[in-house]
C-alpha cells in the first residue's frame, strides 16, 4: 500500500486576526502541497490563538475557518485540517458555546469535524467551550486517521479504544512550553502503546500570556521520531505507512494481550 506524505505545519498565530491567520498560511500550505505532501495539518485554534474565553470567539460551523481549509485543500488537492471555535449547527439556542473543532477537509469537497471530547478544566476551558462526545476516524488514500485535540493527549484509554482501527493519530494542539516535556513524552507514549504512528503538531510563538514551543514530531509505531522541530515556524514532512503499522503488529503482538 502507498504511504500518504504528511506534511506538519508547525507556525506562529496572530492573536484574534483570522484574515491575516489565513494570508500567512496559504502560502505555506502551497508550499507544502508542492513538497509532494497529501495531508497538510495545522495547529489548534490556527486562525484565532487559544481564546475561548473571548466573547463572540465562535463561528457558524463552516464558517470562514472551515471555509479557508476547504478553498485550500481544493486548491492544492490535498487534504487540509486545524482545530477552530466552531458553533455546532446543533448546538443548543440556550448554550451558544463554541467546539473546539478539528476540521479536516479534504480536496473534492469532503468535510470530517472531531469536536475535542476533553475541554481543559485546569484553564476552565469547560466553562467556555462545549464537550464533544464523539470519536472520529477517517480513511484517507487508504491510511486510517483518528483525529484528536491537544489536551485530549493525556487521555491514554481513548487513543486505547481506537487503536485497531487506527493506523495514525493527528494531534492538533497549542501546548505551552512550560509542560513542553509532558508534550513530547506523551506523543511518544502514544506511538509506542498502540504501535501507530503520531503526528503532533503545536504552535510557536506567544499569545494569551503563554508561551509555545513547537516541539512538533511525527513518530513511526516503535517510537522513533521521523522529524521533529522546535522554536522556530517550520514544515515537517513525513511518510505514514499502513503497511509498517501492519507489519510492526503482526511482529509484537502486543494489542491482543490488553484486558
Amino acid at each position: 500500500m502507498t504511504a500518504l506524505r504528511v506534511a506538519a505545519i508547525q507556525h506562529e498565530i496572530v492573536w484574534h486576526d483570522r484574515a491575516a491567520n489565513f494570508a500567512r498560511l496559504a502560502p505555506m500550505i502551497a508550499g507544502a502541497a508542492a513538497g509532494g505532501a497529501g495531508l497538510v495539518l495545522l495547529t489548534e485554534t490556527f486562525s484565532t490563538g487559544f481564546s475561548f474565553d473571548t466573547p463572540g470567539i465562535g463561528e457558524p460551523e463552516g464558517g470562514p475557518s472551515a471555509a479557508f481549509l476547504s478553498a485550500q485543500a481544493a486548491a492544492h488537492g490535498v487534504w487540509v485540517g486545524g482545530s477552530c471555535p466552531e458553533i455546532a449547527a446543533d448546538a443548543p439556542v440556550d448554550d451558544p458555546r463554541p467546539s473546539n473543532s478539528f476540521v479536516l477537509a479534504g480536496p473534492t469537497g469532503d468535510v470530517h469535524r472531531y469536536r475535542k471530547i476533553h475541554p481543559f478544566s485546569h484553564a476552565n476551558e469547560e466553562r467556555f467551550v462545549r464537550a464533544g462526545a464523539e470519536f472520529v476516524t477517517v480513511e484517507v488514500d487508504g491510511v486510517r486517521l483518528s483525529l484528536f485535540v491537544c489536551y485530549d493527549l493525556r487521555f491514554a484509554d481513548e487513543f486505547w479504544e481506537l487503536a485497531e482501527q487506527t493506523d495514525a493519530y493527528l494531534v492538533v494542539a497549542n501546548w505551552p512550553a512550560k509542560r513542553r516535556l509532558h508534550w513530547s513524552t506523551l506523543l511518544r507514549a502514544r506511538a509506542i502503546e498502540n504501535q501507530a504512528y503520531v503526528v503532533g503538531v503545536n504552535r510557536v510563538g506567544s499569545g494569551g500570556g503563554l508561551e509555545y514551543s513547537g516541539d512538533s514530531a511525527v513518530i513511526d509505531p516503535l517510537g522513533e521520531v521521523l522529524a521533529s522541530g522546535a522554536g522556530d515556524e517550520t514544515v515537517l514532512f513525513a511518510n505514514i505507512d499502513p503497511d509498517h503499522v501492519a507489519a510492526t503488529r503482526q511482529h509484537f503482538r502486543f494489542l491482543q494481550d490488553r484486558r
